[in-house]
């Protein structure tokens, strides 16, 4: 009698847009390549208000997705304070914090009478405290890695700079000028590009324990594919590091689905309908990137100098004293009059639809993971002007190790929620020259192009990630008994 019970993996992604978008769409991923893979995804409310990732999980409940169920897990009524300055470690003791709810929740799981069987839990990086729960119930632990595989190398490298010397070391390191050559990149990398949070102690801590843990997972899925990143995932063959598996490109094509965020998709796609095909630029920082006022004004003036179309999702940085219904009372007096059919300014942007649109030509972008990939996928060149993690990385790796992106501000640094490191200003002269080259630069656009085409290759079958999610499925699924 052939074997009927299902094997059940936990997902715990973090509680974050991004995160949590590419965690749901790689939990599709596995039960659509094996009708035996169920999934339940134990969500974390986040500890700060985001609007997105409340509409999106609210979509999540309405619209059912088959062999795939979503669990509220409890947390402390009064969660660790997120403090600006050490929001890494304050964000990783909240989520440390989930812990015994979702040890609870997981027995209650696997007590329940069910024709399937737990066989392992996948947990975001910044979810590793997870996996002593999931070897407390004796199930193996897969990493889900949202960023990519160059961004792993050099967190390993990190942690070994910091055990092998002294945190003081990379603290003072990191805080220099010069550069320093990491196993996953291919140049030497500029301290200028060493995410802020690894300048402080409190950020180092995280990192050290994170790779403590995530020593003990049993592979790590990376959000990346092999034609992109040969040179990272070949640094990782000769090390004592779990096994890693490009499964990407991860994307969540169906974007944020709610009633007001379709009424503005709406309203801007109809706008790109009447425009020339690649005559428009797309701004847009994320989730959590913003800028103050005098830079918005920097912006809207190299944007009316370049002469370009232009759609601009427009979002204030959160520690401004004053607050304003609406942001664009901060434009230069008669800009929106003088753009008039020109530019569009919107608050929340429908990014996928946006880039899949044909009248795109640039992109001007954070550089976050997520928004790289989607920008490859759809062929659309970008402008790196990182804002905070490991975005000013990302921006390096697109200009200077691919070339698949042109440099406006690689080495801006926003802070995670720290508006004292947000100083520099770019002015409307840089904004106006890169745009022009972005929008005019045919060789940058053909290698992105190129990319595309071998990112949608990848994961069809017969392309590598394809085959790594195989590999990976067979794994699991070998621990049905």
């Amino acid at each position: 009698m052939a074997n009927t019970v299902a094997a059940e993996l936990v997902f715990i992604p973090a509680p974050g847009v991004g995160h949590i978008m590419s965690t749901i769409q790689m939990a599709k991923l596995l039960v659509n390549r094996d009708p035996r893979l169920l999934v339940t995804v134990l969500l974390m409310n986040s500890p700060y208000p985001v609007p997105a990732l409340t509409t999106y999980i609210e979509s999540l409940a309405k619209n059912s997705i088959e062999r795939i169920r979503f669990i509220e897990v409890p947390q402390d009524h009064t969660p660790p304070q997120l403090a600006p300055k050490a929001f890494l470690l304050s964000f990783y003791e909240f989520i440390n914090s989930h812990c015994k709810y979702v040890r609870n929740v997981v027995a209650d799981l696997i007590n329940q009478p069910s024709s399937s069987k737990v066989v392992g839990f996948v947990v975001d990086l910044f979810c590793t405290s997870m996996i002593d729960v999931a070897n407390e119930f004796n199930v193996p632990t897969y990493v889900f890695f949202t960023s990519n595989a160059a961004f792993l190398g050099f967190d390993l490298y990190i942690e070994r700079l910091c055990v092998d010397k002294n945190q003081d070391h990379v603290i003072q390191l990191s805080n220099s000028e010069g550069e320093i050559v990491v196993p996953s990149f291919v140049n030497p990398v500029p301290m200028t590009a060493f995410p802020s949070e690894y300048q402080m102690k409190e950020g180092l801590d995280v990192l050290i324990g994170t790779f403590r843990e995530l020593r003990k997972a049993k592979g790590i899925m990376v959000n990346t594919f092999l034609e992109l990143e040969t040179h990272a995932i070949k640094s990782f063959h000769d090390t004592s590091f779990p096994p890693v598996y490009p499964v990407g490109p991860i994307l969540n094509l169906d974007g944020i689905v709610g009633e007001e965020e379709e009424a503005h998709e709406r309203d801007v796609i109809s706008w790109l309908d009447g425009q020339p095909p690649l005559s428009v630029v797309v701004l847009c920082f994320g989730s959590a990137g913003s800028l103050n006022e005098v830079q918005v004004k920097e912006i809207a003036l190299g944007l009316e100098r370049s002469g370009y179309r232009f759609v601009w999702s427009l979002r204030l940085a959160p520690h401004l004293e004053q607050s304003f219904d609406d942001p664009r009372v901060l434009l230069p007096e008669g800009f929106l009059t003088r753009t008039i059919g020109l530019g569009k300014v919107i608050g929340w942007a429908p990014q996928v639809s946006l880039l899949a649109h044909e009248a795109v030509g640039g992109f001007v972008s954070h550089c976050g993971w997520n928004s790289i990939l989607e920008s490859l996928w759809f062929g659309v060149p970008m402008a790196t002007w990182p804002m905070y993690a490991e975005q000013q990385l990302n921006a390096f790796k697109m200009v200077v190790e691919w070339g698949l992106a042109v440099d406006l501000k690689m080495d801006y640094k926003m802070g995670t929620f720290n508006p004292d490191a947000n100083t520099v200003i770019v002015k409307a002269e840089e904004i106006e020259r890169v745009i022009k080259r972005l929008m005019d630069d045919n060789e940058i656009r053909a290698r992105v192009k190129s990319m595309s085409k071998l990112s949608r290759e990848t994961v069809a079958e017969g392309g590598s990630s394809y085959a790594s999610v195989g590999y990976l499925v067979q794994e699991i699924t070998s621990n049905i008994i």
